[in-house]
């Protein structure tokens, strides 16, 4: 059966053929439109492919030729010493001669305390070192005394020996009687006794003083050290800088009672600064010692560079030296990428040019290419060490030679020959007893 053409289906024909003939060419229009974008995208797909590849090149030849030679870390900081400023003894401060911020000198008196009581202490000792000064200079005195006693008992010996020898030489006569040689014999005994004990006396004065000077006096010594004991109280009053270096956490106030130990201030030389840099484990593998450092500090910004070498590496990692280590046993370990840090000598005149403060951050980038050094050093013996102190000691030596120079006793020739000689007198007086003997018989 035909269709019937009605006027609606007549209609709708004549509307559609506009619209397919639009469609076409719609899509003849985007065909022509979508082959230049497909250019171009391949266009910009090849070019990023190209700057990928170029790129990839030039970081492979970067890390080749640099990258891979230098370790770098931000986590780093400067580091210095430190200074505490105690006293060593107990006493009041009376005077504060810096501030937080001031510079100090080595040996300037930073802190005074009161030094009343170790004044009138120094005077005593002073006056008991001069009054046994003046007591051991008399017994080298009375050497001459109890030399000049054994003589004069040993003529009273050779006296009573001869009256004796007289008076038997006559016995047989009846010129003298047997009472008066009795009496004879008596009176040569007595003398013998009296010599002996003159003899004794002088050789227990000579035990005192034989083999040694006034000066070096066992009882001078002892109390020459009670004035050294005395001064070095009283000269530690004065509380000296030890180092040259900048004054930081003072916590003293003028009228404080402190004691031994108590910080009183910290000293900061800040000519002596270094870096502490902390590098993961990882990047330790090619780090030696004595590798070039180049550092930038926050403070100064980038424009500003230091230059310095590795000088050392920890002993061990941050968190080996906590309070509360990572272990097992404390149930607090956790695998981490540890630090380890790397001590950083800075270039001296770079320091003085642009001066670095203990605490501030630094930039550290390390060049390894020079691996041949060693990753510990040998055993190095660092010493710092301060003269400050030392001059009490020869200031007290000084004291101590003056008061003994003021109270000394010249001594006659023969009491200095004496106290030089090391010959015993019982030695020497045998000799003369035996003299006495042989010519007695």
């Amino acid at each position: 059966m035909s269709e019937i053409n009605t006027p609606e289906r007549e209609a709708t024909q004549k509307s559609a053929a506009p619209d397919a003939k639009h469609d076409a060419q719609s899509t003849a229009k985007a065909a022509g439109t979508n082959e230049p974008n497909t250019r171009k995208r391949k266009t910009l797909l090849a070019l990023l492919g190209v700057a990928v590849v170029v790129s990839s090149a030039a970081y492979g030849a970067y890390y080749m030729t640099y990258a891979r030679y230098h370790e770098s870390t931000d986590d780093a900081y400067v580091s210095g010493n430190l200074v505490q400023l105690t006293p060593q003894l107990t006493g009041t401060v009376v005077a504060v001669n810096a501030d937080d911020t001031q510079i100090v000198k080595e040996g300037d008196p930073v802190v005074t305390l009161d030094n009343a009581d170790a004044r009138i202490a120094l005077g005593n000792a002073e006056a008991t070192l001069g009054q046994t000064v003046r007591q051991v200079s008399s017994l080298y005195v009375n050497n001459d005394f109890y030399a000049a006693n054994v003589a004069q008992k040993q003529s009273d010996l050779a006296r009573a020996q001869d009256d004796l020898r007289r008076r038997q030489a006559v016995a047989g006569t009846g010129a003298v009687s047997a009472e008066d040689i009795a009496h004879a014999r008596d009176a040569a005994t007595a003398a013998q006794a009296a010599l002996d004990a003159a003899r004794q006396q002088a050789e227990a004065n000579r035990a005192l003083t034989d083999r040694t000077t006034i000066e070096q006096h066992p009882n001078v010594q002892a109390a020459a050290s009670k004035v050294r004991d005395a001064y070095l109280a009283y000269a530690r009053n004065t509380l000296p800088a030890p180092v040259t270096g900048y004054v930081a956490k003072r916590s003293v106030q003028v009228g404080q009672r402190v004691s031994p130990g108590t910080p009183l201030m910290a000293i900061v030389p800040l000519d002596g600064v270094w870096v502490d840099a902390n590098f993961k484990e990882i990047q330790l593998r090619n780090m030696r010692l004595g590798q070039p450092v180049t550092l930038t500090a926050d403070v100064y910004g980038s424009k500003v560079k230091y230059h310095g070498r590795v000088i050392g590496f920890s002993a061990g990692t941050g968190s080996a030296f906590a309070t509360l280590p990572a272990q097992n046993a404390t149930g607090n370990w956790i695998k981490i990428v540890q630090r380890l840090p790397a001590r950083i000598q800075l270039d001296q005149k770079e320091l003085e040019a642009h001066p670095l403060r203990v605490g501030l951050s630094m930039d550290v980038d390390v060049d390894t290419r020079d691996d041949t050094g060693p990753q510990l050093g040998a055993a190095v013996t660092t010493s710092y060490r301060t003269d400050v102190f030392a001059q009490y000691g020869a200031q007290a030596d000084a004291e101590i030679e003056k008061i003994i120079a003021q109270n000394i006793v010249p001594l006659h020739p023969a009491s200095a020959g004496n106290a030089a000689s090391s010959r015993p007198l019982a030695r020497r007086d045998a000799g003369e007893t035996n003299g006495t003997a042989r010519h007695a018989g």
